[in-house]
């Protein structure tokens, strides 16, 4: 993959992974179209670079990506990129928590029906474009699950099986996975001890990126893999408790 000149679209721009994503590729001279929900947070990226541009939307929402795909349309056609990096993570029990059917509904629209629909969605005007890709971004507990969070870890262990059959249908687009262990992000504030920066996650990333490395296991995931494929029942005993 070419490094810079490409415009990419990027979920979730305004903070953690999505964030350190957008400044890494600025830093490699690409446009970014920068997706959020807080207009505040987006209005003050885009007075930063002139090469962001900003789009509030709530991804969960039809009516949000039918505003998308209509601006993508009229105003940029030249989309080749698009990186579903949105997520969100509930930890809760399924016989004690109150608010059960709503968390599962928003984690499911949230981390897998908004990514599968912004494809279907964008994938028309990215294979127009050279340089064209998906990155979709997944987690080492779609490989592995807790016990904490049995929503979300089905929603990622979706994408990744999602990713690799979508990489089989796509002659003209190339698709991406990024596979992450523990994050420092505000999703994951109190959660877990020896997590990456989002920056580390970054870096990895663009190195995969740049040599077509489709499938990218970031930090201690490369480590679980091979534990999961020695070993599933260590690897599950190792991951089961996790916060």
């Amino acid at each position: 993959m070419q490094l810079s000149g490409n415009k990419i679209l990027i979920t979730g721009a305004t903070s953690g992974i999505g964030k350190a994503l957008l400044d890494r590729f600025l830093a490699l001279d690409n446009q970014i179209i920068a997706l959020g929900r807080n207009k505040e947070k987006l209005q003050l990226l885009a007075k930063q670079d002139r090469r962001i541009t900003p789009f509030c939307c709530d991804i969960s929402k039809s009516e949000d990506l039918d505003r998308l795909v209509l601006f993508i349309e009229r105003e940029h056609t030249d989309l080749n990129v698009l990186i579903n990096n949105a997520g969100i993570q509930y930890n809760y029990h399924f016989s004690e928590e109150t608010q059960l059917l709503a968390k599962i509904e928003q984690e499911i629209n949230v981390n897998l029906t908004a990514p599968l629909k912004l494809i279907a969605l964008l994938a028309p005007t990215i294979e127009l474009n050279e340089n064209a890709a998906i990155v979709n971004v997944s987690s080492g507990l779609g490989l592995v699950p807790k016990m904490a969070a049995p929503v979300y870890c089905a929603t990622k262990a979706g994408i990744h099986i999602f990713s690799k059959s979508l990489r089989y249908q796509l002659d003209n687009i190339k698709v991406f996975e990024i596979i992450p262990p523990l994050v420092d992000t505000q999703m994951t504030e109190g959660r877990g001890s020896g997590k990456i920066s989002p920056k580390q996650l970054a870096d990895e990333f663009i190195k995969a990126f740049q040599k077509n490395k489709y499938e990218v296991n970031i930090g201690k995931v490369k480590l679980l893999k091979v534990v999961n494929r020695l070993s599933p029942s260590i690897a599950e005993g190792i991951m089961k408790g996790g916060l």
